[in-house]
């Protein structure tokens, strides 16, 4: 029992509910006491919509002004490039630095809200006269810089890579093949061939660029189309660049894309008895290229890519392959089928034996000759 004279004793646990309620009550309080204020002003509900549609009015014109806005360089060019990987951040502070974008935090918030900063394209990219951060995005979006459209075709050798590079940057076709041997930048790409790593795409290269520049950015996109594709194990454990070289054959051989996982089949039962692939296109690839069909000689020259005189898969692939090709072996059809012709129409006929072939192939014979 207390004496009149005793202080009351509280626990901690009692201080704490206290200044919880205290707390509450004073933050209530002043958050009531805000409201007041900011409604003090209105003497009608006419009043309060008239406020709000100015502030929605001073708020849409800050935005445009942020995304309209433009910033004048005059007649003068400023060149802004972009490397492959860059940052958007980074690109975002040479157009502040170099005046001409008007305000590199809008520039950021529009490229994040429209996703551009995530599809930055490689090149350099040209500026005149006023420019407004749409327009500047708008650029970026459509990719419109000083450069240069290329268009590798699935399948293409690097021959014809070199061929095509030539006719439409200028460059040296021999200095770009040469590439496919030259050991120290195999090595700073870490690849032990070219063949087969020229990612068939559109690009978009700037002027000016040199071979090793525009090999290293095919291989990037190689790398980056197909990191995905690794993840699990491959048919007969084969590495993944086994399935590289498969790919590029069944590359050589697909017109349809239907087919492509049933001629993976094929190839991938013939590896998986031991027996020759019997591939045409090697041969081919093997000398050079021909312009001309196979001629029975040329299967009787041996090679490493004779794949008629030698089992297995040749050293290296013999074009650079799709990505429909490269799942196709990852993920081929399950068939009994060794053996497939061509019809004629782009398509082929599978056969399980070597008889079913033999007839495939007399069918198609008379229907050549109109029989």
């Amino acid at each position: 029992m207390k004496t009149p004279h005793e202080k009351p004793q509280t626990s901690l646990g009692e201080h704490m509910q206290y200044w919880c309620v205290t707390g509450g009550i004073l933050f209530v309080g002043g958050l009531l006491w805000i409201v007041g204020l900011l409604l003090r002003p209105f003497r009608s509900w006419r009043t309060a919509l008239l406020s709000i549609l100015a502030l929605t009015v001073i708020t849409a014109s800050v935005v445009a002004y942020g995304v309209l806005g433009t910033t004048d360089i005059g007649d003068r060019t400023v060149t802004v490039t972009v490397k492959p990987g860059d940052s958007f951040n980074r690109v975002a502070g040479e157009l502040v630095e170099k005046g001409v974008a008007p305000s590199g935090l809008w520039l950021k918030l529009i490229a994040r809200f429209t996703d551009i900063d995530h599809k930055l394209t490689p090149g350099p990219y040209d500026f005149t006269g006023a420019n407004s951060c749409w327009s500047i995005l708008d650029d970026f979006r459509h990719a419109r810089f000083v450069g240069f459209k290329v268009t590798i075709p699935e399948g293409s050798t690097i021959w014809q890579t070199a061929s095509i590079l030539s006719r439409t940057l200028a460059i040296d076709s021999a200095a770009f093949h040469n590439l496919n041997s030259d050991r120290a930048f195999l090595e700073k790409v870490k690849l032990e061939y070219l063949e087969g790593y020229l990612f068939p795409e559109t690009y978009y290269f700037p002027r000016g660029i040199s071979p090793t520049e525009v090999a290293e950015e095919m291989v990037s996109m190689f790398r980056r189309q197909t990191s995905s594709l690794w993840h699990k194990e491959a048919p007969q454990s084969l590495s993944p660049e086994q399935v590289v070289v498969l790919a590029s054959i069944v590359e050589a051989e697909a017109v349809v894309d239907s087919e492509r996982s049933t001629i993976a089949s094929v190839y991938l039962n013939r590896l998986k008895i031991r027996m020759k692939l019997d591939a045409d296109p090697t041969v081919i690839y093997g000398l050079g290229g021909l312009d001309r069909p196979l001629y029975t000689r040329d299967l009787r020259t041996d090679g490493p890519y004779n794949t008629y005189r030698r089992r297995g898969l040749p050293p290296t692939p013999i074009n650079s392959p799709g990505l429909e090709s490269i799942k196709a072996v990852l993920e081929p059809a399950i068939t009994e089928y060794y053996y497939f012709v061509a019809d004629n129409t782009g398509r082929h006929i599978f056969s399980r034996t070597n008889s079913e072939h033999n007839t495939a192939r007399q069918k198609i014979r008379r229907q050549s000759n109109g029989n």
